[in-house]
């Protein structure tokens, strides 16, 4: 069995509470590291914008928008 290849369906509810999982540890880890961020905001805004982007282009594409 490969862990990879194994395909799962998530409900939205069951994915609001993963993103919520998730989000909370980043609000934890930058505020237990905020200053060490700081010097680094400009390169995490550009992986930021670069990875929206690509997201809600997978996303109008999966819907069949382009």
């Amino acid at each position: 069995m490969n862990f990879f290849k194994a395909e799962t369906s998530w409900s939205n509810a069951e994915f609001i509470i993963f993103k919520l999982c998730v989000a909370s540890a980043y609000v934890l880890v930058g505020a237990y590291f905020s200053d060490f961020f700081l010097q680094y905001r400009f390169p995490i805004l550009i992986i930021f914008a670069i990875t929206m982007i690509w997201t809600v282009y997978l996303w109008l594409r999966k819907m069949k928008w382009v």
